[in-house]
């Protein structure tokens, strides 16, 4: 009686244990991610905010893990969240970056950087366009840089905020033809609204910022698209790209995960492997559909590698342009 009981027992603690496993490893069966937390390295209602709250939707939706929780760490085109990751010590966490982070840790001159983190995965990204107002005589990308190069500061450019993606992309084009970015007169606004207004009340003599915030207007009939950023001709716009129409620059406004630095290699294995589930689920697939982003997956060494490249592109054109000594 005394040997059965000590069986019943054993088995119970047994049973407890596995339990117990189950409990911590999260939603892949003890040894994937238990609870989840993703940092939004801005205020809520922006892309990376956007891009969070799509992540927590999908694993959620898809039981990825036990629970998924968004934070906001506004300030400082993300550096101020940027920092914080770096103090982070939990092994299931990630934070959502993108290009303008990259141009923001050199015109900030934070310590903290984002060679410092660890990569996971590139999620999404949008291309950027040049437009225009309809009236307006520069019929090419071609027509308004020679205008750059022969009136200078006489062409007014517009877009986002100083050393942000639009900003470098501006630069970039003037580089490939040759033109000092020196001469490049950026009008910044903070938001695509402000600049739009400014392009439609002739105010400025061109814009750039995402394809998103331009497309009904240009749809309209009352701005001009001169060409996109991206790699391949974009679907709705049927313009030609800067790939394609001599200058040979290609940009496009990624945004992807890191997790802290300090993690360990199983860690980031296992946040990899959650993301590429997550990338592969249904739920992820209709949130790329609902909010029109282009899918640009890639994980791992691919990642850091393009990581690298994009931070060692930047930082001349950010000092060519006068924001970075």
């Amino acid at each position: 009686m005394a040997g059965q009981r000590i069986r019943l027992l054993t088995a119970a603690a047994a049973a407890g244990l596995v339990l117990a496993g189950c409990g911590a490893g999260g939603g892949a069966g003890g040894d994937g991610v238990g609870r989840l937390e993703i940092m939004a390295p801005a205020d809520p209602g922006g892309g990376w905010d956007q891009t969070a709250r799509s992540m927590q939707a999908a694993i959620s939706g898809a039981k990825l893990a036990d629970s998924v929780q968004v934070n906001n760490v506004g300030g400082a085109g993300g550096t101020v969240g940027l920092q914080k990751l770096a103090t982070e010590r939990s092994e299931e966490y990630l934070m959502v970056t993108g290009l303008v982070m990259v141009g923001a840790v050199e015109t900030n001159g934070v310590e903290k950087r984002l060679e410092d983190t660890t990569p996971i995965a590139r999620l999404t990204a949008e291309d950027e366009v040049v437009v225009v107002p309809a009236d307006s005589p520069y019929r090419s990308i071609d027509d308004l840089l020679a205008a750059v190069a022969e009136k200078g500061q006489g062409v007014s450019i517009t877009g986002g905020s100083a050393g942000g993606t639009d900003h470098i992309l501006a630069a970039l084009l003037l580089k490939a033809k040759g033109i000092d970015p020196g001469k490049l007169n950026y009008v910044p606004y903070s938001g695509g609204g402000e600049s739009l207004a400014a392009l439609l009340g002739g105010k400025v003599d061109a814009g750039i910022s995402g394809v998103g915030e331009y497309v009904e207007q240009i749809k309209a009939g009352k701005l001009r698209a001169l060409g996109t950023s991206g790699p391949k001709e974009h679907p709705e716009l049927k313009v030609p790209t800067f790939k394609n129409v001599g200058t040979g620059v290609e940009l496009i406004n990624w945004r992807g995960v890191v997790a802290p630095g300090s993690i360990s290699v199983a860690a980031k294995d296992r946040l990899v492997k959650l993301v590429a589930d997550m990338h592969a689920s249904p739920q992820w697939q209709e949130e790329l559909k609902k909010k029109g982003w282009t899918d640009t997956f890639q994980t791992g060494h691919d990642f850091s590698t393009f990581l690298t490249v994009e931070i060692g592109r930047i930082k001349p054109v950010l000092q060519e342009i006068g924001l970075v000594k």
